[in-house]
Order: structure tokens, then sequence, then C-alpha cells
């Protein structure tokens, strides 16, 4: 994220384990310093699949973005690493990958390679080649070679990273007997941003992977990771929970969630009343599809989402604590889960806490982990910040 929010870095991932594996052998961290709102991206992948390649990848993936943290140059971290490895000695390749990129706020961008897929860079739905310089050491008197670049990073730019899972699914299939090769990968990455060109770092590498996935009839033969990052203006999210403290207010509240310019939520009861009566607007609940553990959202003119309050964002708390897999859903609607997926496709996000107190939320039946509403947004920005790297502020009225 660049200091005065114009721009923003959009960076996620997506990933799925090869078959009949619990622990995905590819490991993706992405690190934030937010002295200089630097970035640092690691994708590794270990030796074959399972615990111990998730080991592997891991010690990696954590050696790498631990030493760009603390300003250590990265071509000598790509070499201290590669001459750590220890090497497998049936087939005499390193235990662990790894795709290295490090961003500054400024755009500047660098990245170093090791016996991953190159890297692609897209200036909006085009692919751009990047030169690279080919770096080589001596490990064991044995020559080992990874790739270096850098280059400045232009609003609309993408940066996409994968696994081999993804470039080798399908293999051995009539139609690609050396799997599905970076060049058709790169066509259906083209083909994707032609038809969406705002499509989020979230999804794109949802559909990349969820292609990988159907290469190999829907059993991946090998863990299958994609990463995107995508500098871009940011998406902005308001969410208000709870009447103000002073009636007053209220008008203030309602002109906000009139105003704003991005995605709206309002949770509370109370909260969707008070801005229904101020801007005259009806709101209706909805009934279709409902989840019996929260109580049905609402929906109401010039706002995406309504929803009760403390529960569900207690839940939705508790949800991205566990950072679970918000792709999998039932046949009904889940609110905590409809919030989540507009915090996640959000980059910066506004909450406005009304301090009234609820009468209801101070029945010493409650349960304890629902506390207060305040401290419920609280702990959801955190989170928010440190585990999903958004940009979170909160103003309590």
């Amino acid at each position: 994220m660049t200091k005065n929010d114009e721009y923003f870095f959009d960076v996620d991932f997506f990933q799925r384990c090869k078959h009949h594996q619990m622990a995905p052998g590819d490991v993706f961290f992405l690190k934030k310093r937010k002295t200089d709102d630097r970035l640092i991206a690691v994708l590794s992948d270990g030796l074959g699949s399972g615990i111990k390649a998730n080991v592997l990848a891991t010690l990696t993936a954590t050696m790498a973005s631990n030493f760009i943290y603390n300003n250590y140059d990265i071509k000598k971290t790509a070499q201290l690493i590669m001459s750590t490895l220890p090497v497998c000695k049936v087939r005499k390749i390193s235990y662990s990958t790894m795709s290295i990129v490090d961003i500054q706020s400024n755009g500047k961008v660098k990245i170093a390679e090791y016996d991953n897929p190159e890297f692609l860079l897209f200036k909006n739905d085009r692919p751009v080649n990047v030169k690279k310089e080919k770096e080589e050491i001596n490990v064991n008197n044995e020559k080992k070679l990874f790739y270096f670049c850098e280059f400045n990073f232009e609003p609309g730019d993408r940066i996409i990273i994968y696994s081999d899972g993804v470039v080798q699914s399908g293999i051995g299939k009539p139609a690609s007997p050396l799997g599905w090769g970076e060049d058709s990968a790169q066509e259906y990455i083209r083909s994707i941003l032609q038809a969406a060109p705002n499509i989020s770092s979230r999804e794109l590498a949802r559909q990349v992977v969820f292609k990988a996935v159907q290469n190999d009839d829907n059993i991946p033969r090998d863990d299958i990771t994609c990463a995107v990052v995508y500098f871009r203006k940011p998406r902005r999210l308001l969410l208000i929970s709870g009447p103000p403290f002073d009636k007053t207010k209220d008008s203030y509240i309602a002109e906000q969630i009139k105003n704003y310019p991005g995605k709206k939520i309002i949770c509370g009861g109370t909260t969707a009343n008070i801005i229904a009566r101020e801007l005259k607007r009806e709101i209706t609940v909805n009934l279709n599809n409902m989840d019996y553990s929260l109580p049905p959202p609402s929906t109401m003119e010039g706002v995406d989402l309504v929803t009760e309050g403390i529960m569900t964002l207690a839940k939705v708390a508790e949800l991205l604590e566990k950072h679970v897999n918000f792709e999998v859903r039932g046949a009904t609607t889940n609110p905590a889960l409809e919030i989540i997926d507009l915090l996640l496709q959000s980059d910066i996000i506004q909450f406005i806490v009304g301090t009234r107190i609820n009468e209801f939320h101070q029945n010493p039946n409650m349960p304890v982990e629902l506390g207060i509403r305040r401290n419920v947004i609280k702990k959801i920005a955190k989170l928010l910040e440190e585990k999903y790297f958004k940009k979170t502020k909160i103003d309590f009225v």
C-alpha cells in the first residue's frame, strides 16, 4: 500500500493439496513491514508432498521472508538459502524451491527465483517479458542457477507466481502429454484478465488453481498453488454497527452510509432501523436458504449487506481467526461468511461503531466470548491487518 492510499498492493493466493494429502507441500508467506509499507512474498515448493514437504517449504519461506524483512540483500538471501538447502541423494535436486518477491512502497520490485516456474508480469491484460540476470553459485562442487530481476511496478500491473503443480497439471493426457505448460497457463490468465479486467488477486489465483485441478480430472497429482500481486486503486468498505451514544448523531451515520464511495455493511437491527428511518428506506428480511445458526440477513436500498449485530460479528471474528477455507459453503446463506466475502474483497475498511449500550448485551447469560461490540470490532480489525494485510480505521460515535 502506498503512503497516500492512492494505490494499493492487493496480494492473495489460493491452494489445493495433492490428492489424499492433508498438509500442502507448497508454502506461501507474506510479510508487511509497517514502517515503510514494504511487502515480502515468498512461494516455496518442498520436495515431494505432505508433512515432510511442508516442513521443508516452511523452513525455506521463513528464512527468505525474515532475511528480506531485516534488509538482507535479496541476491545474498537466495545464495545463502541455496547453499544451506540439503540435496536429495537420489534425485540430485534441492529439497525445496523458492520465488522471492520484494516490493517497496514506491513500486520498485526485486524478484529472485530458484527452480520454480518463471513468474508472469501482466500490464492490464498484456503479458510482458522482463529481463533477468542469471546468477550462478557453487555448492559442494555443483553449479546451481537462480534468476534475479528488478523493475518498477505501475498501476494496473500484476505479478503472478505459481508452483509446478500448475504447469504440470494434466501431464500424461493426450491433449497435454507434458502438462499444461507455462504458455498455456499464461494464455489462460490473459483470457481471464480480458474478460474481467478488475478481478481481485484472490479470485484470479482461485481460477488458475481450479483450472489446474480440472486439468488433473479433479484429482490433483501435486500440490497446486498460485499467488497474485495486483497494483491498483484501493477498494473501500464501510461497516457500521451500533447506535450512536448521542441520538443527535443518528443523521450522521445515515449520511455516512449514503455518501460512502465503496461497499457498505450495516450490522445490527437497531442501527439498520435508525439508518432506514433517517434515509426513508425500507428493510426487507431475507428468509431464503436460512442458516439457523445466525439471524437472517436483510436488504436495504444502497447497502450491500444488512445483518444482525453482535452474534454475527463475533462469528466473523471467530472465522477470521481460524483462517478457514471460506470457499467451502453449504446450501444456506450464512451472514458471517457474506461479511467476510466483502471484507476480503476490500483493501481499506472503515468501521463506525456506535457506543450506546444495548441492554440485551449486558445479560450475564450471554456467552462471554461475545464481549461487547467495540471489542469484537477491534479484534476483527486487528485480524484483518495482521492476517489479511488490510488497512483499517475505527471511529467511535
